[in-house]
């Protein structure tokens, strides 16, 4: 950490802050905005006036729904923070923003626990390795824990939570053993804090006798489950059992240590609300989670050799950062990147390996919410906004064009939901049309596609309250009139068993230039892989029986042809098509015969496959009153539920399932007149699985 230590990205922490709706994240967002002074009043969810939820359906709705960014100081740390949306619709907005982060705050309710979307962000956060510290929030709430949610996090989550604070009481203000404080474990010493001042000044002092057994049995915990993971740390923990002092800079150096290596996860506790511990969440933030330089080099490759390349978080290196959002505004597209190396200068041009395009930075901005700051350069470690990016999209690289490197995509989950969309009047066709192109730009999980055949355009997301945003956002930010149907459920097609030899042709001679073109094909059902491209094709063609410059008109017809679906009309996946055999013309045969012969050929053999119809299943979780579970469950029998598993959350019950989207529909309404309103749940994409024949025999009109 040397070189850390004198470079100024050691002062810089890009996290993110991530939970389940409702855990109370903008609120500790806005809490440490106040205390690092980047604003002099606190925003509060409930009367819309928080920094991070700007826009006017987030205020209305109390909920975030695009990540914010946020710059502010603590102490001599700059910290760049993103908001993250807790709702499962919006789970991109979490995927890309982990994936260029190097720490993560996870909130957890002290109440509720470790709930569906927790679990779902804890995932995405291991995926890309993202260092943790978890915060349990809350605490002044009736039915708040600190033992049963600390080990949750230990056991739901596998994971290995290290104690560093305990609650002084817990529940509500006038309540048996109210929450007062907090006890800090590295220190020993009580921390009571005034809500009067807004929790500005905190008064230490020696923690009471009546608290002092559990203290030490908490701080046993934390020392030992250090020493079992941190190899120094033993050392020093051995000698101190031998009568030694422990400095309180050992503990926190381990504590860094596992961290920023992602063995364990520190676990602070407070109220964000009541103004507790926050001030300690920005120190912890700044003592253990990473700087850009605790963080591996970036891996990527060569665009054009395929070699692997890295780059080290130095402004040495060349220039490489990745594009992880893009937000529409009315002075055109800002782009949001992450700088790995180098520097980013304003104006200069930069160049995206994946679209092989030059592109100009022409202005930076740091930004605050809703707000900006230009800036002229941006360095490694860097959170920019750019604008001037015309071609560039989420997910791709930009780099020096003398040393291109392109990064690993983000992958997005497949839509599951959509619905018609149209213009009230003729006119407003283009304006469509530029909406929803500058809609699914900033949206990477939002697809639209026009149907010729009925002359509507479908829009497609993650969820019913997606598209209802997206579709205010339209009629609210883009003055867009527009009529739209009900939402209805994105279908697959695929193949009940493999055919072989299938032709398909494309044969039209009637004088002059004409078409001619025959492709032979072997058709089977196979499982592709996530991310890849829903059909695999496999050329076995012998000794140039058809111009190897016709092989790619083939495989593009083959793919069209799958896009525009099977018998439903719904788009095909999961299929393995081999090319076999096929003929050629001297003079009539070209690109659009072969690419018209493909696509014949594959109609002909998914109608004599047989078709399979795959809906979406969602992953459910209901969390009701014991009363209400026996109405619950026999509702979800009748929407073709299958239930995983029941277990108890505090005196609650919690129903995991699985179910179909299509039974899902107005479920938020049957679900608070089932429980009085006191149930609630949670949904997200699981899998595509078989759909019952007569589904499919009613969406093919049969």
């Amino acid at each position: 950490m040397n070189e850390s230590e004198s470079s100024p990205l050691a002062s810089i922490r890009n996290i993110g802050i991530i939970a389940h709706i409702d855990a109370g994240k903008t609120t500790t967002t806005e809490r440490i905005l106040y205390y690092t002074g980047m604003t002099h009043r606190m925003g509060e969810v409930d009367s819309g006036t928080t920094v991070t939820d700007y826009l006017e359906e987030e205020r209305e709705r109390g909920i975030t729904i695009v990540a914010a960014a946020i710059t502010c100081r603590w102490k001599d740390i700059t910290i760049n923070i993103i908001d993250t949306p807790g709702h499962v619709d919006f789970t991109v907005e979490v995927e890309r923003s982990l994936r260029v982060l190097d720490g993560a705050v996870v909130i957890f309710s002290a109440v509720e626990g470790v709930e569906a979307q927790s679990e779902t962000v804890w995932r995405q956060a291991a995926k890309y390795s993202v260092p943790r510290i978890c915060f349990i929030n809350k605490m002044d709430r009736i039915g708040a824990e600190y033992d049963r949610v600390f080990h949750e996090i230990s056991e739901r989550l596998e994971s290995t939570p290290i104690p560093v604070q305990i609650p002084i009481g817990a529940g509500p203000e006038g309540s048996m053993g109210e929450f007062q404080g907090l006890i800090d474990l590295i220190t020993m010493k009580a921390l009571y804090y005034k809500t009067e001042d807004l929790g500005s000044s905190v008064v230490e002092r020696a923690i009471d006798d009546s608290l002092r057994a559990d203290a030490d049995l908490w701080r046993e915990t934390m020392l030992n489950a250090l020493s079992d993971l941190d190899e120094p740390f033993a050392v020093a923990y051995m000698t101190h059992l031998e009568g030694e002092e422990l400095p309180t800079s050992a503990i926190e150096a381990a504590l860094r240590r596992v961290t920023v290596s992602g063995r364990a996860q520190p676990v602070l506790c407070g109220s964000s609300f009541k103004y507790v511990g926050v001030q300690r969440l920005l120190d912890a933030v700044s003592a253990y989670l990473p700087c850009p330089l605790d963080r591996p080099p970036v891996v990527g490759r060569h665009p054009k050799k395929g070699t692997e390349l890295s780059r080290k978080p130095s402004i040495e290196e060349p220039f490489c950062g990745l594009v992880f959002k893009i937000q529409n505004d009315e002075h055109g597209d800002l782009s949001f990147v992450r700088v790995y190396s180098g520097e980013l200068k304003a104006g200069t041009r930069v160049y995206n390996p994946g679209k092989d395009k030059k592109e100009i930075c022409s202005r930076l901005w740091h930004i605050q919410a809703d707000d900006r700051e230009k800036v002229e350069t941006a360095h490694a470690g860097d959170i920019v906004g750019v604008v001037g990016l015309k071609d560039s999209v989420t997910g791709d690289t930009l780099c020096d064009a003398t040393q291109p490197i392109l990064l690993e995509r983000i992958e997005f989950p497949e839509t599951v939901i959509s619905m018609s969309i149209e213009p009230i009047n003729s006119a407003d066709k283009g304006k469509l049309a530029d909406t929803l192109a500058a809609l699914s730009r900033e949206d990477p999980t939002f697809a639209y596609k026009f149907n010729d055949e009925t002359g509507q355009t479908i829009i497609s997301g993650m969820g019913e309250l997606h598209l209802e945003i997206l579709k205010n956002r339209m009629q609210r930010d883009y003055r867009l009139k527009a009529h739209v149907g009900r939402p209805r459920v994105s279908y697959r097609e695929t193949i009940r068993h493999a055919v072989k030899g299938i032709q398909g042709s494309c044969i039209r001679q009637t004088g002059g230039s004409g078409l001619f073109a025959r492709v032979k094909i072997d058709l089977e059902p196979e499982g592709q892989p996530k991310g890849a491209p829903v059909l695999r094709f496999v050329n076995k063609l012998k000794g140039g029986v058809i111009p190897s410059e016709y092989i790619p008109a083939i495989e593009a017809g083959l793919r069209e042809e799958a896009k525009s679906g099977g018998r439903t009309g719904f788009p095909l996946v999961d299929l393995k098509v081999t090319l076999v055999d096929g003929d050629t013309h001297d003079v009539d045969s070209n690109e659009i015969a072969f690419r018209a012969a493909a696509s014949d050929a594959l109609r002909k053999a998914v109608h004599e496959a047989g078709a399979v119809l795959l809906e979406p299943i969602m992953k459910l979780e209901v969390v009701t009153p014991e009363e209400y579970l026996g109405d619950v469950v026999a509702d979800l029998g009748g929407r073709r539920a299958e239930i995983s598993e029941m277990h108890n959350r505090g005196k609650l019950k919690v129903i995991e399932a699985r179910v179909p989207l299509e039974k899902m529909f107005g479920y938020s309404t049957a679900v608070r007149s089932l429980s009085q309103g006191r149930a609630s749940y949670s949904m997200e994409p699981l899998h595509y699985s078989a759909a019952p024949a007569s589904l499919l025999e009613v969406l093919s009109g049969e």
